[in-house]
């Protein structure tokens, strides 16, 4: 299918040509055929008139569990390791394969309304999100996580339910719907498992080609346990055992030090900033403009919804901009253009995918922002007003991969009123009994 979208206000990301007023781009299947400020020639399927709307790449959420969408606020209150142990844990120990199914509609559901276009996630029953991303229509790198608690010495992959999931995830979904999905290698964190299983799933990765996706440094304490235990930081120790071989995705990183950005830039490790859920469980700041003057890749994610209350990405955008600038007293400290970059071309960048950038022969992984909305009139510059202004509900249009999945307040590949009584009508009653 061909479209146009016309007379857009395009902030691309890309460096050549930042912002187009007047816009036009063409779409060719799932790829963008043309950008520029004349009309393409030729006949299009479909014209889509966008006089007074921003276009944008899709949002990346390179750090999620969109299932806990069925969690959400659970737990509120406490630190990382009460709200895990006496309410989240307990909770997923209920969880079925049609719990988690239900629980990533839901969570895809606000995720495309909200302009979301690709994720990176870690969760359990990977198989029921893969089949819900795949009908959805966003883009996902899945990964299940990889634990292991036993003693060291008694670990054998044959034995792992981890190892045997990793293994079955990438023969029967990794490339999936045409590349849609793309299945990572996963260790949960450091203090979830332990060298053998590092080295299995270093080796796994290498082996499949894939990328990595770990928890890092999220809590003080978590960093500074590994420094006794091991002698070294967990991006360090990680490092020895050959994880990072293939760079990859590391979550939250509040606690990360010096040398360690060292080893992430070396390494094309991405760190994936998550500051709303890192300050509703008071883990801390990432020093996020400390990673990027040591030439980290940064890329932006919610975490869970149930650390967040939200899959809105306009608001970490927001405060990824905001709250380095009060920490660092400083007016520059992530700019608005850095704090985009995070949620487009950076995450794009994480989960190996060609997109994040409206340019031809970029993925078509689009979104309409209505700039006619109260909070976004008047617009002195779209740059400034996506950053600080916009929220998810400003979303008129989601394209993944050159399908219009979602316009106007609806959804083309998800049945809200069915989600709603699958979590409703099974999901919480399993879980919490109403």
């Amino acid at each position: 299918m061909s479209l146009l979208l016309e007379h857009v206000t395009a902030v691309t990301m890309d460096s050549a040509q930042p912002v187009l007023k007047d816009a036009f781009v063409a779409v060719e299947g799932t790829k963008i055929s043309s950008v520029g400020t004349a009309r393409p020639q030729g006949e299009f399927d479909r014209v889509i008139d966008g006089t007074g709307k921003v276009l944008m790449p899709g949002l990346v959420n390179a750090h999620t569990h969109v299932a806990m969408a069925l969690l959400r606020g659970y737990g509120g209150g406490h630190d990382l390791y009460h709200w895990l142990n006496d309410y989240i844990f307990p909770a997923e120990d209920k969880l079925d394969a049609r719990c988690v199914a239900a629980g990533t509609a839901l969570g895809l559901a606000e995720m495309i309304a909200s302009g979301t276009t690709c994720i990176a996630d870690m969760y359990m029953y990977t198989d029921a999100i893969a089949k819900t991303v795949l009908e959805a229509g966003i883009s996902a790198n899945l990964s299940c996580g990889g634990v292991y608690f036993g003693a060291p010495e008694d670990f054998s992959p044959d034995k792992c339910g981890d190892c045997q999931n990793q293994l079955r995830l990438v023969e029967e979904w990794h490339g999936a719907g045409e590349g849609q999905i793309l299945v990572d290698a996963s260790i949960h964190a450091e203090y979830t498992s332990c060298p053998s299983l590092w080295e299995w799933t270093a080796d796994f990765a290498r082996r499949h080609g894939l990328g990595m996706q770990v928890h890092i440094s999220e809590t003080q304490s978590e960093h500074e346990n590994c420094w006794k235990k091991y002698g070294k930081t967990p991006v360090a120790l990680l490092d020895q055992y050959g994880v990072w071989e293939r760079g990859g995705i590391a979550a939250h990183c509040v606690w990360v030090s010096d040398q360690d950005m060292d080893i992430m830039a070396q390494k094309h490790i991405t760190a994936v900033h998550n500051p709303v859920s890192n300050l509703k469980l008071a883990s801390g700041v990432a020093r996020v403009p400390q990673m990027l003057k040591a030439g980290v890749n940064v890329a932006l994610g919610t975490d869970g919804v149930a650390s967040n209350n939200s899959h809105d990405l306009f608001e970490e955008i927001k405060l990824a901009a905001l709250i380095h600038k009060g920490v660092g007293l400083d007016p520059e400290a992530v700019t608005a253009q850095q704090a985009l970059e995070m949620a487009t071309v950076n995450g794009a960048r994480a989960l190996g995918l060609d997109t994040g950038v409206i340019a031809p022969g970029k993925t078509a992984d689009l979104i309409l922002v209505d700039f006619s909305a109260p909070n976004l009139f008047p617009c002195h510059d779209a740059v400034e007003n996506l950053a600080f202004s916009a929220r998810g509900s400003n979303v008129v249009m989601n394209m993944a991969r050159g399908k219009v999945i979602y316009e106007k307040g609806e959804f083309f590949t998800l049945d809200l009123e069915k989600i709603r009584a699958e979590v409703e009508g099974y999901a919480l009653p399993r879980i919490f009994g109403i």
